[in-house]
């Protein structure tokens, strides 16, 4: 855990969570929160303003009416899903450090992947569901941070040879990302659920609760580039009552979503 400590020590920019998700974050812990609340941290920030007002416009949503209000726009969203976007937007810079955008735009994949199987399946709550997928790697912007070139030859190493990629990081780094993700998630205080996820998204059988990491884990596997359907999780396909042959039109609906999602947050 040394190796893990200094890592995450090592790269100042990472160790805390952007202060628009800190103040989100906190407006929602209250008991008796209002719209206008939330309204009023997305108005005073113009990206986010853009960015929400695009998206509630977009075919990811599908909206019958032109919508110009960001008032409206919260309204209609919900506040779990406003949440949800300004995480993704804020977190976008930090993700893209050393030109590294395939890491966000992964983990928006991977979070719309999540949220469609929980719309479908009713598995888990869609929204949680959205941000779990969304958070999964954040231990990845630790070890990019602290040596991009070393990490790409991580992920080199892995296109090349199919080696785990734990497996890679540790030999590179000496620790890996669900470590470096699981003291960030501490430090940055993160809710059990995603804390679990962030921890247990390679070996959800691991954690205490089970059905959020194996559905990360799941979609995790299914949004990669070099997907091998041979590395799914058969028995989880299972309980989610999805058919083997099914999964390969099941990952083009979830790219086809993710990419609307890109494209407007982009």
């Amino acid at each position: 855990m040394d190796k893990t400590i200094e890592l995450v020590n090592s790269v100042k920019d990472v160790q805390a969570m952007p202060s628009v998700i800190v103040r989100v974050l906190n407006v929602m812990k209250k008991p008796t929160v209002s719209m206008k609340e939330l309204g009023d941290i997305v108005m005073y920030d113009q990206s986010l303003t853009i960015k929400i007002l695009a998206l509630v416009n977009s075919a990811y949503y599908g909206f019958s009416q032109q919508i110009s209000s960001i008032s409206i726009a919260l309204s209609l969203l919900g506040m779990i899903k406003v949440k949800n976007i300004i995480v993704a937007v804020a977190m976008k810079p930090m993700m893209s450090t050393a030109g590294d955008k395939e890491l966000w735009k992964h983990s928006i994949r991977v979070a719309a992947g999540c949220e469609y199987l929980a719309n479908l399946t009713k598995i888990m709550d869609p929204d949680e569901a959205f941000i779990a997928g969304f958070i999964h790697d954040i231990g990845k912007i630790v070890l990019n941070a602290s040596n991009p070139r070393m990490y790409e030859q991580v992920i080199a190493n892995v296109n090349s040879s199919q080696e785990d990629l734990l497996d890679v990081e540790k030999k590179f780094f000496d620790s890996d990302h669900v470590k470096t993700g699981s003291l960030l998630a501490k430090r940055w205080q993160l809710p059990i659920l995603l804390a679990n996820v962030v921890s247990y998204h390679h070996a959800p059988s691991l954690s205490s609760i089970p059905v959020p990491c194996n559905l990360v884990c799941f979609v995790d596997k299914l949004m990669q580039i070099n997907y091998n359907q041979n590395q799914l999780d058969k028995d989880f396909l299972k309980t989610l009552f999805i058919d083997l042959e099914d999964v390969d039109e099941l990952r083009s609906v979830i790219m086809q979503k993710a990419e609307f999602l890109i494209a407007e947050l982009t």
